[in-house]
């Protein structure tokens, strides 16, 4: 057939079976009704004893934080059930979590079979205000799992719900890292093989996770306390589009007040740090702020990408600019939407991805920076300033 009289065929082709044709309605009118979605994810009930966190995805293991006398709870609220905010536009997906009282860590084991044995803690942004444990959370289960890497979906309370960002929310992330490497044998994980990945208001939970675990760990070092002896320290971490950092400057009516950065210990984990910039200029200067502290300091095995092109998650954004999502999602295919293999060449590239038992580059770096020479101040060596770094 002439290519000419194939074009008009397949065109009114296409218009009689477009959903909006009159044809087309007239086709499917006699269609049973599709079912309800199943197994839709519910919030537990509401009981006398403390809420018992459900599943976000099926087969998950949910583990509370803290025993229920736990002074980190609050014993009047932590019987009320989560409040469950479902995706709209795909039925039976948990978009957010709020009114967290009882916080939790849900377990997905990986692949097994690639048998690397490391783990990400992922913690989900929201502003405080809510827990995006959809895209910033459960999304990553398959995705790490197509990777040998399990994954630990962080519940924490919420500054919306009566709790400090800078100290509850934090703890919840600190006791969370502890858990896992002390189930580490029977989820078959390597104790030397867990990070933490925080994700914008999340990233303000991972970040401070990575340099005050001694702290945490000095203050929960008590006889009735089963995770005592076992350590909040992260392996790695990861930052993406982060909220303010430990050493961010105060901004807005604070502006130019005086502030004291932490001293960062030698043994902080390695950073992989990931945001947009031009799009998203307010939390790339907060990725920025980490990645000299860590620079300046020595931390070794420190990687950040800012792009050129991409929004923070839900800013409005122009018909002509790429889509303000979070997550995995390929913001309108650039190239920010591939930030995600590169976490996953930095972790091959440091050996998280190799057998587990077997020590990580990162880990034997981390070794060699525990033990390198003082630097005089205003010392400069191989082009580096002197770090400001705590001591051994």
């Amino acid at each position: 057939m002439n290519p000419t009289k194939l074009v008009p065929l397949l065109t009114a082709a296409a218009l009689w079976l477009s959903p909006g044709s009159s044809a087309f309605a007239a086709e499917t009118a006699g269609l049973p009704p599709l079912p309800p979605a199943m197994n839709v994810p519910k919030p537990g009930p509401v009981t006398d004893a403390p809420y018992a966190p459900q599943p976000i995805l099926p087969g998950g293991v949910v583990v509370p934080l803290y025993p229920p006398g736990s002074p980190y709870l609050k014993a009047e609220r932590m019987r009320e059930a989560e409040v469950y905010n479902m995706n709209g536009s795909a039925p039976g997906r948990i978009a957010s979590i709020v009114n967290i009282h009882n916080p939790s860590i849900e377990f997905h084991a990986g692949n097994r079979s690639l048998n690397t044995g490391a783990v990400v803690i992922v913690v989900a942004g929201g502003g405080h205000n809510t827990l995006n444990v959809g895209g910033e959370g459960a999304d990553f289960v398959p995705f790490f799992a197509n990777h040998g890497i399990s994954t630990v979906i962080l519940r924490n309370r919420l500054r919306r719900d009566g709790y400090d960002a800078k100290t509850d929310a934090v703890y919840d992330a600190q006791q969370a890292i502890k858990l896992v490497r002390a189930y580490s044998k029977e989820w078959k994980l390597d104790p030397a093989k867990i990070g933490i990945m925080g994700f914008s208001a999340g990233a303000e939970l991972a970040t401070p996770a990575a340099l005050f675990w001694k702290e945490f760990d000095q203050k929960n070092n008590v006889p009735e306390n089963p995770f005592a002896a076992v350590s909040s320290r992260p392996d790695f971490v990861g930052v993406v589009y982060p909220g303010p950092t430990p050493f961010a400057a105060p901004r807005g009516a604070n502006a130019g007040a005086p502030f004291t950065t932490p001293a960062i210990p030698r043994d902080t984990p390695p950073s992989f740090i990931v945001c947009a910039g031009w799009g998203d200029r307010g939390h790339a200067i907060w990725a920025n702020d980490w990645f000299t502290a860590m620079l300046n300091a020595g931390i070794p095995n420190v990687e950040m990408h800012i792009y050129a092109r991409g929004h923070h998650p839900g800013d409005k954004v122009g018909p002509d600019e790429p889509p303000s999502t979070g997550g995995l999602t390929n913001r309108g295919f650039i190239a920010y939407g591939t930030w995600q293999d590169r976490y996953i060449e930095w972790m091959r590239d440091l050996g998280f991805l190799g057998k587990p038992g077997v020590e990580t580059l990162a880990a034997r770096d981390v070794a060699a920076n525990l033990t390198r020479p003082e630097r005089a101040a205003g010392g400069r060596r191989g082009g580096d300033a002197a770090p400001a770094v705590a001591p051994k």
